[in-house]
C-alpha cells in the first residue's frame, strides 16, 4: 500500500554560489559583464526516512561487510542540484539522490546511508573500496556497464541553458562553432565531444567544449557571458534557471532521454541484488516518486528497477 508523504523542508541560504572564478583559457567578455551572480536561496528538502520500514528479506541479501559497517556509503559529485549538491555549510550533501540513498539503507536494515563528495570521474574507480554505491546522476551507458553494475531508477534527458533572451543567438539545431559548458566525465561531456567531431566531419567549425569538475562553474561562465550555452541533465537545467533568478532560460526541447542508475562494483553480485530489490520496494510503495517530488523531479521516476538495463 502506498504510504502518505512524510516530508520536511528547510529553507536556507545556499552554499552553491555562482561566484566569479578564474579560467586561464577563457577571459571575460569585453562588454563589461561580470560573472558575480549569486544564488540567493535554496530549499534543502528531506524525506522522513524513519517512516520507511526495513524489509527483512532484503536485509538478508546485504553482504556481511556492509552489515558490519552498518551503513551504505555513497560517492557523489555534490554540485549537480537538484540531484546532489551541498547545504548551507558548504559540506553537507543534500538532494534527491542523497535522500534515495538514505531510503535504500533503511529498507536494507542499515543504520544510515551516507554520501561523501567526490569528483565525478573518481567515483566509479572507488566502488568496492571507498564507496559501496555511486548515486550521482550516472547515465546508463554501454561503457559504464563494462565497468560496473547499474540499477535503473530514473530517466532524464539533456537540455541546453542559455542566458535570458539568448544574446549569443545559440541555435540548438546547429551547435557547431559555439562554446559549450559541460561537467567533466558526464554523458553530456561525451555527447558534446561527439557532436563536435560530427561538425568537423561535416566541414564545419568544431564546438569549443569547456569541461568543469563542477557544473556550477559552467553556469557561472554562462551567466557571465563567456559561454554560449551549458548542456546538462534536464532536471539540472531547470534547477539552474530557478536558482539564477531567471538570468537563464532553456532553449530547445529535451534531447537524448536516457535512464540513470545506481552504480555498484561489478564483482559485488550480493550488493547489486540487495540494491535492486530495495529500489524496487521504493518504487512499489511510491516512496521514490515522493522523494523525487521534493525537488520537482517526480516525472523522472521509473517503475522497474533493472540491473544493467539494455545489456
Amino acid at each position: 500500500m502506498k504510504k502518505a508523504p512524510a516530508i520536511f523542508a528547510i529553507a536556507a541560504l545556499s552554499a552553491m554560489s555562482l561566484a566569479a572564478c578564474s579560467d586561464p583559457d577563457q577571459a571575460p567578455e569585453a562588454n563589461g559583464e561580470t560573472d558575480d551572480t549569486q544564488v540567493s536561496e535554496v530549499s534543502a528538502k528531506f524525506y522522513d526516512i524513519d517512516s520507511i520500514e526495513t524489509q527483512e528479506d532484503i536485509a538478508a541479501l546485504v553482504p556481511q561487510a556492509v552489515k558490519d559497517q552498518d551503513a551504505l556509503r555513497n560517492g557523489a559529485s555534490t554540485d549537480y542540484a537538484p540531484a546532489e549538491f551541498r547545504d548551507t555549510d558548504g559540506q553537507t550533501p543534500v538532494g534527491y539522490d542523497i535522500e534515495i540513498i538514505k531510503a535504500l539503507a533503511k529498507v536494507m536494515g542499515l543504520s544510515e546511508g551516507t554520501t561523501t563528495h567526490a569528483e565525478f570521474p573518481t567515483i566509479i574507480p572507488s566502488l568496492g573500496t571507498k564507496f559501496d554505491v555511486g548515486a550521482s546522476s550516472f547515465t546508463i551507458t554501454e561503457e559504464r556497464l563494462e565497468q560496473v553494475n547499474m540499477v535503473s531508477y530514473v530517466e532524464v534527458g539533456s537540455s541546453y541553458a542559455v542566458k535570458k533572451g539568448n544574446p549569443s543567438g545559440f541555435d540548438p539545431a546547429d551547435v557547431c562553432g559555439t562554446t559549450l559548458g559541460v561537467q567533466t566525465g558526464t554523458y553530456q561531456h561525451d555527447l558534446a565531444n561527439e557532436m563536435s567531431q560530427q561538425c568537423e566531419a561535416d566541414g564545419k567549425e568544431a564546438i569549443k567544449v569547456m569541461p568543469h569538475d563542477l557544473n556550477t562553474d559552467s553556469v557561472t561562465k554562462l551567466v557571465g557571458g563567456q559561454y554560449d550555452a551549458v548542456l546538462s541533465d534536464s532536471t539540472i537545467t531547470g534547477w539552474a534557471i530557478e536558482q539564477t533568478g531567471g538570468d537563464l532560460e532553456q532553449i530547445g526541447e529535451v534531447i537524448e532521454s536516457e535512464p540513470q542508475g545506481i552504480a555498484i562494483n561489478k564483482d559485488d553480485a550480493e550488493l547489486t541484488e540487495a540494491v535492486q530489490k530495495a529500489m524496487q520496494y521504493l518504487m512499489d510503495e511510491g516512496i521514490l516518486v515522493e522523494i523525487l517530488d521534493l525537488y520537482g523531479a517526480g516525472d523522472a521516476a521509473l517503475d522497474e528497477a533493472v540491473v544493467n538495463l539494455g545489456k
